[in-house]
């Protein structure tokens, strides 16, 4: 199996000298590693290619975000398996070879998360996947070790493997033909949210994702962008429609409605917290989403909405109403 480790660096080399040996040491005997870049403005090729000469970089033309980011450097690799590794990830000993065993046994399984862990706090699991990703009915998502801010111990607990609903893009390992078949990201989201469409377009056709806790790496999360920035609440909230949106069986009309209520209270929350700039990425996600609705209708009349897409009907309800704040108390 040709496994390729493709990292996107944007004005990032900070990143690649801290994280890069880590990926080399533990990888470069199993994989062959890429650094797509997303045309810097620091000196991050010329330091690659200097320092980690077995490393093959790809240049793109423009900074076109997470998705474009990959759409294009993807477009440039051959290899069974794509791994999809950001650039603030420390990988471990022996990470690949759990991933590569469920691959190698599990045909339909088309992507793969190993566990996620807190870089900065290592005992606990990383906002960003955590132990394997989920939504509720409403498109809201939340993980197996993480609910909104509330984030778990590791103890064992996820020590398993397990079918998923989505997997982090902090670190997602995707068969090539199955990212080729669904002609990779969707290139509106820019960035966050669209793994879990990419994740739900791929079990629409049939296909598997899996979680597997024998596989483990560290995370820091909030390099690129950090959750106190409100370009990040903007793209979260209104990529989380577009979604839904794309992808939700079912009558979408009412799922909307009420979704825009509960990110209307989610707006009156920030204000009360004098968050208001958040307040106002949410409204502006809005119009934003507004805007793009005739083509996501029209993607979605060009999908297979055949699953059932959640677990529980209101992750909103259970942490914020009923204060079950751990996964297996949902």
């Amino acid at each position: 199996m040709k496994l390729a480790i493709v990292i996107l660096n944007w004005n990032g080399r900070q990143l690649l000298e801290q994280f890069l040996p880590s990926v080399i040491t533990y990888s470069s005997s199993e994989a062959q590693i890429y650094v797509a870049d997303n045309a810097s403005t620091d000196d991050s090729v010329n330091y690659i290619k200097e320092t980690f000469p077995s490393v093959k970089i790809i240049q793109n033309q423009i900074n076109g975000g997470y998705a474009k980011g990959y759409n294009d450097a993807l477009k440039h690799i051959e290899a069974d398996v794509f791994c999809l590794l950001n650039s603030d990830v420390e990988v471990t000993e022996n990470w690949l070879k759990p991933i590569v065993n469920v691959f190698k046994n599990e045909e339909n399984t088309a992507i793969i998360q190993p566990k996620i862990l807190d870089f900065h706090n290592r005992a606990y699991f990383e906002y960003a996947g955590a132990a394997g990703g989920f939504i509720d009915k409403f498109g809201y998502p939340y993980c197996r070790g993480r609910i909104f801010n509330t984030i778990e111990r590791d103890t064992g607990q996820y020590n398993d493997e397990l079918e998923i609903f989505w997997a982090s893009g902090a670190c997602l390992f995707i068969r090539s033909h199955v990212f080729k078949t669904l002609k990779g990201f969707d290139e509106a989201f820019f960035a966050h949210m669209e793994e879990i469409d990419l994740c739900w377009r791929a079990k629409n056709l049939g296909y598997t994702v899996k979680y597997t806790g024998a596989s483990k790496v560290y995370h820091v999360g909030g390099a690129t962008l950090s959750t106190l920035n409100p370009k990040k609440t903007f793209l979260n909230f209104r990529n989380s429609l577009f979604t839904l949106t794309k992808n939700a069986r079912g009558n979408l009309f009412l799922l909307i409605i009420i979704r825009l209520l509960l990110d209307g209270m989610a707006s009156v929350k920030f204000l009360l917290a004098f968050k208001a700039k958040h307040s106002l990425a949410i409204l502006k996600a809005h119009f934003s989403y507004y805007k793009h609705l005739p083509q996501l209708l029209k993607q979605r009349k060009n999908l297979n909405q055949n699953i059932k897409h959640y677990q529980k009907t209101s992750v909103v309800m259970a942490y914020f109403v009923y204060k079950q704040c751990h996964y297996k108390r949902l």
